[in-house]
Parts: structure tokens; sequence; C-alpha cells
């Protein structure tokens, strides 16, 4: 009975990530690990059922659940219909939710955002707008979208009403404040919870000689694990490989899935790469036992401005988290993040070739050392855990333990 009262009397968030996945399933995890943590809150998750090749994944698994939405196998109009499907779909089902409390809605694109105000609207509670991307305007430097054309315009339209609607805006990345701020936004109504790991979730269950036979790995294995889209900047990795095929005992594992995969293989075929391998993507659960094969991390991006200050790179948190020694060719604050970690080295966009010839240079011994500064720091800084109790502190502010009257719930958007 007690129990019971406990639970009634809990508040209740319902979360939108259209990519999120559970740990057992390749994709991302970042929102099923925070809000399980949570201790006064119940999280609902709600991912969308269709990935990109075979990433699909529909049902329940703990506090995450899927909704139906358009399948699609590369960029283009079937992508959008994707990302519109799970806007209806998800308010749909939002709407449907008993009892709530607080929406909180993550990009990166916008209509996963615009779905959860309209929910909030509806539902009269406040809205928690999540920044991962900065949407339009990645959309621009990479090439993408014109900065002058009528869907950028409509996007930056829907970027500022969703600022200008919600009563906190949660940022990944410490340069997107500034940008944030220079929009309107009301440093208050700003809370800053980064990307994380926790290194007590990179255990690996099996020795490293027996994890090494299973991955087929031999000699200094630089693995990047990720996806494989034009944000991720592929061809510079593929470019370091090719600029040391003189030595042997390097090689180069890329694991994952996305629109630029298929060339990127192509590309590997066509110039005869030979220490360079393809992996299919692997579940969260299984990064574990796939890092503490591997001897380097590689955390790669393409040379775009906006990445020097508005990204929170996952992966190069979870190389950390698994004691792998490091690299990023991120300038910007992910390259200050790393070098002040001791865990690895930061390069500029083109020059993945030195740093990987320089740790395949080093002693096992050497390079553990380097995995082992870069755990003790990011266990300090940006452990899930940390990063948990900071966004409940953030709910506990917008929705106050209960008893509370429902009439105190409605969005007060103070971010403007």
């Amino acid at each position: 009975m007690t129990m019971q009262r406990t639970v009634a009397n809990q508040r209740h968030v319902l979360v939108l990530n259209h990519f999120a996945r559970p740990r057992n399933v390749a994709g991302g995890t970042r929102h099923v690990e925070l809000f399980s943590r949570l201790s006064g809150w119940q999280a609902r998750v709600i991912a969308g059922d269709k990935g990109l090749k075979g990433s699909d994944w529909s049902g329940r698994d703990g506090i995450l659940e899927s909704v139906r939405t358009v399948p699609y196998t590369r960029n283009g109009l079937a992508r959008i219909m994707n990302w519109v499907s799970y806007g209806i779909s998800a308010s749909w089902r939002g709407l449907r939710a008993r009892p709530l409390h607080v929406v909180y809605a993550s990009s990166p694109h916008l209509l996963a955002g615009l779905a959860g105000w309209f929910i909030a609207r509806l539902r009269r509670v406040p809205f928690v707008l999540e920044i991962r991307d900065l949407w339009p305007q990645v959309l621009s430097d990479m090439g993408s979208l014109s900065s002058t054309s009528f869907v950028y315009r409509l996007l930056e339209r829907l970027e500022t009403f969703l600022y200008v609607h919600a009563d906190r805006i949660v940022f990944l990345a410490e340069g997107v404040e500034d940008h944030l701020v220079a929009r309107g936004v009301k440093p208050e109504c700003l809370c800053f919870i980064p990307n994380g790991a926790d290194s007590s979730d990179f255990q690996p269950s099996q020795p490293r000689d027996v994890l090494r036979s299973k991955y087929a790995m031999s000699g200094v294995v630089a693995v990047y694990a990720g996806a494989h889209g034009p944000a991720n900047g592929l061809d510079l990795l593929l470019d370091a490989a090719a600029a040391n095929t003189s030595d042997s005992n390097l090689s180069v594992l890329l694991v994952g899935d996305g629109v630029e995969k298929d060339r990127l293989r192509r590309r590997v075929a066509e110039e005869r790469l030979t220490n360079v391998r393809f992996m299919d993507p692997i579940p969260k659960s299984e990064m574990a036992d796939l890092l503490a094969a591997a001897d380097i991390g590689v955390h790669c991006l393409a040379d775009v401005d906006l990445f020097r200050t508005g990204v929170s790179p996952n992966k190069l948190f979870d190389y950390m988290a698994a004691g792998l020694p490091a690299i990023t060719n991120t300038p910007g604050v992910t390259s200050e993040f790393l070098l002040r970690s001791g865990g690895g080295l930061a390069v500029q966009p083109r020059e993945l070739d030195l740093a990987l010839a320089r740790l395949a240079g080093l002693s096992p011994d050497e390079r553990r050392r380097l995995g082992a500064e870069g755990r003790r720091y990011l266990e300090s800084t940006r452990s899930r855990t940390a990063m948990a109790s900071r966004l409940e502190s953030m709910l506990d502010d917008v929705v106050p333990p209960l008893p509370t009257p429902s009439s105190d719930l409605a969005p007060t958007g103070c971010c403007t």
C-alpha cells in the first residue's frame, strides 16, 4: 500500500525523442538512461518505430515505447514524411497520456518540438525543449539547405516559435547558450545537460583476448562507433586510413549505419583500403565489449564551423568511459574537453592521420594510461548519474513536488 501511494504521488513526464532506442538495440539511449535514473518522476519516452535500413524497433521496453511512422531508406521525401508521421503519432499518444505533469521534447528535427508544444498546450502543462542540434543552422552550414530558401525561413520561424513558448530549454553543447541568448531567450530559462557516460556501464563481459577474437581484431585497431551521415565527415577518417597504409599493424573499424555508409564502402573498395573494415550497428549493451577489444576510439565530424561550439559528442564520452585513448578532429569545445582530460589527442579536421599514427606508435601501457586519465576526468564531469541529477533538479523547478493544483501547472512561457 505504501508503494502504491508513492507511485501515485510521483510526477509524470512525457518525453518525445523520435530516435530513442533501448540499450539492447542499436541507436541513441540518452533519454532512456537519463530518465530511468530519476527518483521523483515516472517517465514515458515516445520513439518512432522506423529507422534507417534495419534499425526499426517497436513495442515497449521499460519506460520506452514506440509509435508508428513512415519507413525510409535515404534522405528525401520519405524521410521528411517519417518526421511528419512521428509528430502526428507522438501527439496522438501524448494527448491520451494520463496522468501528465510536463512534456519534454528533444530535437534534432523541430517537428518533435512542435508536437511537444502542441501536447503541452492542450494538456495545460509546462513544455521543456531540448536542443541537440541547432536546426536549421546546421542544415545550412552542411550545405544541405540554402539560408535564403523558403524552407529555411519556415524552419527558422518554427525554431523561434518553440523558443518563445518553451518554459525551459535544455542545451547539450556549451556554445549553444550564446546562440539562444542572442535569439532572445532568457538565461534563467536555460539548463545545460550535456551528453555523458558512466564507466560502470562499460564493463566488458569477457576477457580482452576473447573479445578481440570475437570481433576479428588484430594489431592496433582504431574504432569509430556511430552514425555514418554527412555530418560525421567519415571521408576524413578514410583519408587518414589511406595515409597510414604503410603501417600494417594499424587498422580502422567503422561500426554503425547511415545514409553515407554504402558510398563509403564503395570508396574503400575502389581505393583498395585493406586497413579499413565496416561492421553493422550494435546495441549499446554490447558497446562495452567492442570498445574493450579495441585500442583507440575515434571521434570524427565534418569540417563545419558550427561543430566547434554546438556539439556534445556522445561517442567520445563512450570511448572515455570504456578507458580507451581517444582522438577528435573537432576544434573548439570538444578538443578542449579531451585535452583537459588528458585522455587523448585533438587535431585539426584533416589531421586524423597524424593522431592515428601517434597513438598507434605508443606502447599498450602508454595507451592504457591515456585511457585511464580520460575515464577519471569523465567520471568527475560527465557521468550519466550526475547529468540525471541535474535533469531532475530542472524538472523539480518547473513542476514542484506534488500535491500541486492542476491550474498551477499551466505553461508560463518564460523563455522570452
